[in-house]
């Protein structure tokens, strides 16, 4: 039976609660052939993972997911395969991305504390290991000081744009990132399409995606339906894209989501990565 792979987890470098190496060890145990780790617009965690990965077996695949916005959605797109000689100007690049974050967040707690929640952001920020937070660490201390019974319930109430405090910060532009991680040689993968946007607008995203350099997408995700996959497979073949998944595994902030297998179900064969693998070296050759 075919191995199986994870190209989408998180750690404690953005908002996940495992350390690269706890996720890693958890892979090796599970026996998958490849893990990514692809932390919200950071690579700060990356060095550390290749580090822990040393005498294990499976295989660590260095990347990124970028918060992305085209035409009014937000859009995620992953950088995979990134190589150690450019994460520094992965690094640089992000900076003005956390920038425009931090202030979208610093607005959000004084707005919270404005309406009695007794929230710290400097307290916030010397939590996370990256020095960066987003909506799911307000999400995750208001669900310790009580205010909320769960962090879901947090971000898709108050911390919700709808709910009229948070005001996003100005989003990176899908192609631009797209662009970027093809320029830095790695993997440009669509994430979790279907989620943010309809079949509609994926019919016209994906056609200027693919000319800006788009590698693939996602077919395998926890939240997918069988009619979500289909519908995501026969999109990745009539454009020619590489078929990608992951568990976007988030460690205790989403105990529902468990490594490698999602809700239970999910299997993203190990020829993705290898497919993927081959792809980076005849780019590369």
């Amino acid at each position: 039976m075919e191995k199986k792979c994870d190209l989408h987890t998180h750690s404690v470098y953005s908002d996940g609660t495992c350390t690269p190496a706890e996720i890693l060890r958890q892979a090796e145990e599970m026996g998958l052939s490849h893990v990514a780790l692809t932390d919200h617009n950071t690579v700060s965690g990356l060095a550390e993972f290749l580090q822990a990965a040393d005498g294990l077996q499976v295989i660590p695949v260095p990347g990124i997911e970028f918060s992305c916005g085209w035409q009014g959605k937000e859009v995620h797109m992953l950088g995979l395969f990134l190589q150690p000689e450019h994460f520094e100007k992965v690094h640089a690049f992000v900076q003005q991305l956390h920038q425009r974050k931090d202030e979208s967040n610093r607005q959000l707690v004084k707005k919270l504390q404005e309406k009695g929640y007794q929230l710290d952001y400097d307290e916030l920020v010397q939590k996370t290991v990256g020095g960066h937070i987003n909506r799911a660490h307000i999400a995750q201390s208001m669900l310790e000081k009580g205010y909320v019974n769960s962090v879901e319930e947090a971000v898709k109430g108050i911390l919700s744009p709808a709910y009229g405090l948070y005001r996003p910060s100005e989003r990176l532009n899908a192609m631009e990132a797209i662009r970027f991680i093809r320029s830095v040689q790695g993997v440009a993968v669509l994430a979790h399409p279907f989620l943010n946007q309809g079949e509609e607008e994926l019919e016209r995203f994906l056609p200027l995606a693919k000319e800006a350099g788009l590698d693939g997408m996602e077919t395998q995700y926890p939240l997918f339906d069988e009619k979500t996959e289909q519908a995501a497979r026969a999109l990745a073949e009539r454009f020619s894209l590489l078929e990608s998944g992951g568990s976007d595994f988030h460690g205790a902030i989403k105990p529902h989501i468990a490594l490698g297998t999602g809700k239970g179900s999910l299997f993203v064969p190990e020829r993705f990565a290898r497919q993927m693998e081959k792809h980076v070296q005849e780019k590369n050759a």
